[in-house]
């Protein structure tokens, strides 16, 4: 038999597809039918949006947390393994040699204990070179007051995090009191070194662990209180692309001295990252399967359409047409709803993803009720960063689980026997 086209070259069984997807009979049965597929339409398309939304706002909390981590923590760290390094500078000129590393910078890392008055914390004091340490962190642009700056040579100021000058009810130009545990040995048994400093800046990153137990003072006052002479802990790296941080830590290796240990900052905060991807696995599988639900709703909506549809079968089997043909058709049906659902999930998502900073603080009015508690979470607010990749794998999953769902359907419409079809018609 000839194939059949449409006046437009179409071929037949895309037309009739695509007719039965848009007929609209007065019998109850057609009704039904056409409500199933719209209810399957819908929840394809809530499914995708809600896939679309939450990667992107794991996304989004991914990258933010990154960014504030990253604005205290370097991309690269070099320590020596005896605890400090002579010749810092030699150190840094070694590692500039790579022509990914940007800028770098000392600094003295040491634990200590932070008091005013009757309170007392615990903190880790950090002592770094105001010039350079901006090349190589971000903790400049989070100051609330004061500014690294501040941070003069033997002058002993100190920069506190919000929280551990809230808990020490401190504020910008009073004294502190920083007691460490290198003890000084006296005829009356091992003493700890106390200094007082006075505080010169404040400043908040936004994560509570550096927030409430980071303490910056100059390098140079560093060196005196750990007692390290000339010396420093290690030396802090920037690179041009911080994802490239694992493949320059491992490039490092092969050219500074043996005693000298790299760490880059995925594998400083390699248990948070990991369970940042973890998370965002799961819920992609959890809401991955309220599309796989949705689309295979769509097996109801085609079975009861194939059996809708028994003479017209018949009737286009006794012209000629092929069992392919009439799979065709089914199949088109079907993936069409699929395709639109998607469609619509994939606009709705987008919409949403793009607007949550909008869209959540409007619900939270609305409802009375906060999201995301400042005291418990990171951040306040949700972000949101748009992946192509992830819309584009979104899609694709929704449209192969739509395909697979009309596969049963139309297989059974192409095994449909045209007598017995005939029969009681």
């Amino acid at each position: 038999m000839k194939r059949a086209t449409t006046m437009a070259n179409v071929p037949y069984e895309i037309f009739v597809g695509l007719r039965y997807t848009r007929a609209r009979r007065g019998a109850g049965r057609n009704r039904f039918v056409s409500f199933i597929s719209a209810v399957s339409m819908l929840g394809i398309a809530l499914g995708v949006a809600a896939l679309i939304v939450v990667l992107s706002v794991m996304n989004g909390f991914q990258e933010e947390l990154r960014t504030r981590i990253l604005a205290v923590a370097a991309h690269i760290e070099i320590r020596a393994l005896d605890g400090a390094i002579a010749d810092w500078s030699a150190m840094a000129r070694l590692a500039q040699t790579n022509p990914r590393v940007r800028a770098a910078a000392p600094y003295v890392l040491g634990q200590a204990m932070v008091s005013s008055g009757q309170v007392n914390r615990g903190a880790i004091v950090r002592g770094v070179d105001p010039a350079l340490e901006n090349e190589v962190g971000d903790i400049g642009s989070h100051m609330r007051s004061g500014s690294l700056a501040d941070l003069k040579p033997d002058a002993f100021g100190i920069v506190l995090g919000a929280e551990l000058a809230r808990a020490l009810g401190v504020r910008l130009g009073d004294s502190v009191v920083v007691i460490t545990p290198q003890g000084t040995v006296t005829p009356a048994g091992t003493l700890p070194r106390v200094k007082s400093f006075h505080v010169v800046g404040l400043f908040e990153i936004g994560m509570f662990e550096f927030d409430s137990g980071l303490a910056l003072i100059n390098l140079s006052d560093a060196q005196k209180l750990y007692r390290l002479g000339d010396a420093v802990s290690g030396v802090r790296l920037k690179l041009d692309d911080l994802f490239a941080a694992p493949q320059v830590a491992q490039e490092l290796l092969g050219v500074l001295p043996f005693d000298a240990e790299v760490r880059d900052w995925t594998q400083s905060h390699a248990n948070f990252f990991r369970a940042v991807a973890i998370e965002k696995r799961m819920m992609f599988l959890i809401l991955t399967l309220i599309v796989a639900v949705a689309a295979f709703n769509i097996v109801s909506a085609q079975v009861m359409v194939v059996t809708d549809k028994q003479a017209d079968i018949a009737i286009l089997r006794t012209q000629g047409a092929s069992p392919a043909s009439i799979l065709t058709i089914f199949v088109i049906q079907g993936a069409l709803v699929g395709a639109l659902g998607t469609l619509l999930g994939v606009a709705g998502g987008l919409l949403l993803a793009y607007n949550v900073d909008t869209v959540v603080p409007f619900v939270e009015h609305l409802l009375g009720v906060q999201f995301l508690d400042k005291s418990v979470y990171y951040i306040s607010e949700l972000p949101s960063q748009v992946q192509r990749g992830d819309v584009i794998t979104v899609a694709a999953i929704a449209l192969v689980l739509t395909l697979l769902a009309t596969i049963y359907p139309s297989w059974r419409a192409a095994r449909t026997n045209p007598a017995e079809a005939l029969r009681y018609e």
